[in-house]
């Protein structure tokens, strides 16, 4: 695949994609970026290559940077934040204390869930409705994260964030009990 097909094929995607998760209509679309409805089908339908002012018009009618419109990434993508890039919101001389462990941009239902993994467990995960996002934060032991085939180690003290419209699979590949805690945050039905 020539460069300019993985970008026509990259930008088709991602506008889909960005356009559902912001709950836009076509017609919505048009009228916020000032671009022609047709030539958002076009897009979509990786039939055409918008010019650079055309493409800075739909993301910032989306809200997002030309580079994630442009992103190439084929697959999920996954953060993974270490304990010491965690950010320390607040703390008092008693030792209380908020840490915002990882963050994302989504809409929709937000799950809370607290997890335990014996030593050699795991569980799979069928991939979720297109926009799902989960976030993780593993407070003992070490997870083996499995996103779409590729694992991910994730030791306790880091957080970690993907799109789990993919298959994924939670497994503890140590000698210790992993606990975690996940938020998963699925689109807004329609």
């Amino acid at each position: 695949m020539s460069d300019l097909d993985q970008l026509t094929q990259s930008l088709a995607r991602n506008l889909k994609r960005w356009r559902g998760e912001r709950g836009f209509t076509l017609d919505a679309l048009a009228a916020r970026a000032g671009v022609s409805r047709g030539m958002i089908i076009q897009i979509e339908q990786a039939r055409t290559n918008p010019s650079v002012g055309t493409t800075v018009k739909l993301a910032d009618a989306l809200g997002v940077s030309i580079t994630t419109l442009l992103d190439y990434e084929q697959g999920p993508q996954v953060r993974v934040v270490p304990e010491s890039q965690a950010v320390r919101m607040w703390s008092t001389p008693a030792g209380s204390r908020t840490t915002l462990l990882v963050g994302t941009e989504a809409r929709g239902p937000l799950e809370m869930w607290s997890w335990t993994l014996m030593p050699g467990d795991g569980s799979s995960s069928d991939p979720h409705p297109p926009g799902t996002t989960e976030l993780i934060h593993v407070t003992a032991g070490e997870l083996t994260l499995v996103v779409d085939g590729e694992p991910h180690p994730v030791p306790a003290g880091a957080s970690a964030t993907f799109e789990a419209n993919v298959p994924h699979i939670y497994r503890n590949d140590g000698a210790r009990t992993c606990e975690l805690v996940m938020a998963v945050s699925i689109p807004p039905a329609r």
